[in-house]
């Protein structure tokens, strides 16, 4: 709640309401992993390598070939500044969530949030 970010559990064995997550973990093991030495002492400086070239170079098929940072740069002028969401963002109107997926359902029904 301190930075403003929603935590919305996602049912256990559901990687389809997950789906982004789920496609992006299986693009760093496939384009990452499989190829690196896990064993090398300078592994997380190749990882954040990798991340740079995904996110700055690589094409993405879901952007038209694009990559993150051109869609990133084409939206800033509608992405509000921190200072703007923090203005918006009432804690009152949030509720706290549970990691468990079963418990966070039924506290939700309790409250009436759902």
């Amino acid at each position: 709640m301190d930075w403003a970010i929603k935590f919305r559990p996602v049912k256990p064995r559901s990687p389809h309401l997950n789906g982004k997550v789920e496609r992006a973990q299986r693009t760093v093991v496939d384009e990452f992993y499989s190829l690196a030495d896990l064993d090398d002492h300078e592994i997380q400086i190749q990882l954040e390598e990798w991340q740079f070239h995904y996110n700055w170079m690589r094409g993405h098929g879901g952007l038209a070939g694009k990559a993150p940072i051109d869609r990133v740069s084409n939206r800033s002028k509608q992405t509000p500044f921190l200072e703007q969401v923090e203005a918006w963002y009432d804690p009152s109107k949030e509720r706290l969530r549970e990691a468990d997926y079963s418990l966070d359902l039924k506290l939700a029904k309790l409250e009436g949030s759902l």
